[in-house]
């Protein structure tokens, strides 16, 4: 769908919202009222970057506002606003022209986030049309890029069949993707014909799926690529394991003729208190083209510094470790959860030193309905890797 129509889209749900089809049928049922969507999240971002001469500092706060409807005979809408706004901005929004300072990308913004129908059928099948956040499996490679103050929102129909088959299929058409830049980059939508497509279904030794991503970007066609594979993930008391291998090739109006593969394995161990987790992702690449994820929340995978949203065309091996605890009885009285990660970077070919990191957070729940949150990331680039890079962040999010 173009925009006069998304946008015309989203006047009918509004129009939908207020009929009064959605009253109560009888005086006794209770009235009809929707469910306020209010979000806010004031951070605090620093930046230290090797080669620039400043560091980056912005405090910037995010606001979403809407409404979602309760289900009539399983129809629902759900409009939602986003507001981005700087109190400080000593940084990069990668929009304003401040190159002497290291990226926050969090650029100003007004802008309607989503606007969805939602039909929600027997066995939990479900139909969405309209601008929604699309999170497929754990947004390795299709997210809502959820770290970053505005969110990445597809107009897009999606379908699963939920229970109503052996297997559970889910797929998605995607006619344009607002990135988290914002309208006024080059690239802050992209102009797609893209499908995505999943099939599982759960086994004695875990779920066992197939998916292909057909990812068509019209005007950024080196992204554009065709990518098929397989994934297992379960768990046995507590232990949890991953292991996922696929392959991508050029797709769509990508000049390039590549062919590329995927591999990730993983474990987690979980007793008590804590979880101990160790694993291992292999994105190729032959020296000219690597296996990219352009529509995945990148922050979530490679370090929390975000040093490798783009792949090098030599590939990249991520080593990893990570340690999550909770701190139930402290002075505070609500549980403290604490993370750690740390990653050794090589490249899948020749086995260059591309660098090593050390993430550390901690957050802790001081109401139903506020939090807090602390993190870091230290990025030590080995002499084929990014620049050496600091970040800490400082967020206070309440969520009604």
């Amino acid at each position: 769908m173009r925009k006069g129509a998304f946008y015309a889209a989203a006047t009918l749900a509004l129009a939908t919202a207020s009929m009064p089809a959605f009253a109560a049928e009888t005086s006794s049922q209770p009235a009809w009222t929707a469910h306020l969507i209010l979000n806010a999240r004031l951070r605090q971002e620093w930046v230290d970057q090797t080669g620039f001469t400043q560091d980056a500092s912005g405090l910037t706060l995010r606001t979403r506002f809407g409404f979602d409807t309760p289900a009539w005979k399983g129809v629902s809408v759900l409009i939602e606003g986003e507001i981005i706004a700087y109190l400080s901005n000593r940084f990069n929004d990668t929009v304003n022209g401040r190159t002497t300072f290291p990226v926050i990308a969090d650029p100003e913004a007004s802008e309607l986030n989503r606007a969805q129908i939602s039909y929600a059928g027997p066995q939990k099948a479900q139909v969405v049309v309209g601008r929604q956040w699309l999170s497929w499996d754990d947004q390795r490679f299709i997210g809502p890029v959820g770290f970053r103050q505005n969110d990445q929102t597809f107009d897009a129909v999606s379908v699963s069949t939920g229970d109503l088959f052996p297997v559970t299929i889910n797929y998605a058409f995607i006619d344009r993707v607002h990135r988290v830049f914002g309208g006024d980059h080059p690239l802050g939508e992209f102009d797609s014909r893209s499908h995505i497509i999943d099939a599982r279904k759960t086994t004695p030794i875990g779920t066992v799926a197939v998916y292909s991503f057909l990812l068509d970007l019209r005007n950024a066609p080196a992204l554009s690529s065709a990518t098929y594979g397989a994934r297992l993930t379960g768990a046995h008391g507590g232990l949890s394991y991953r292991i996922e291998y696929a392959r991508q090739s050029e797709y769509g109006n990508n000049p390039a003729s590549y062919s590329v593969g995927y591999f990730r394995a993983s474990a987690d161990f979980s007793h008590g208190w804590w979880t101990l987790g160790a694993g291992g992702e292999l994105l190729g690449g032959d020296g000219a083209n690597a296996f990219q994820t352009p529509l995945a929340t990148l922050h979530k995978f490679q370090g929390w510094a975000d040093a490798f949203t783009t792949t090098p065309t030599d590939g990249l091996h991520d080593l990893y470790l990570r340690v999550e605890a909770r701190w139930m009885r402290n002075p505070l009285g609500a549980p403290i959860k604490f993370k750690a990660e740390a990653h050794d970077f090589t490249s899948k070919e020749h086995g260059k030193d591309f660098g090593s990191e050390i993430d550390l957070s901690a957050g802790i729940k001081l109401a139903p309905r506020l939090s807090v949150e602390a993190a870091s990331a230290f990025f030590d680039g080995g002499a084929f890797g990014p620049a050496d890079r600091t970040k800490i962040w400082l967020a206070t999010t309440f969520d009604f």
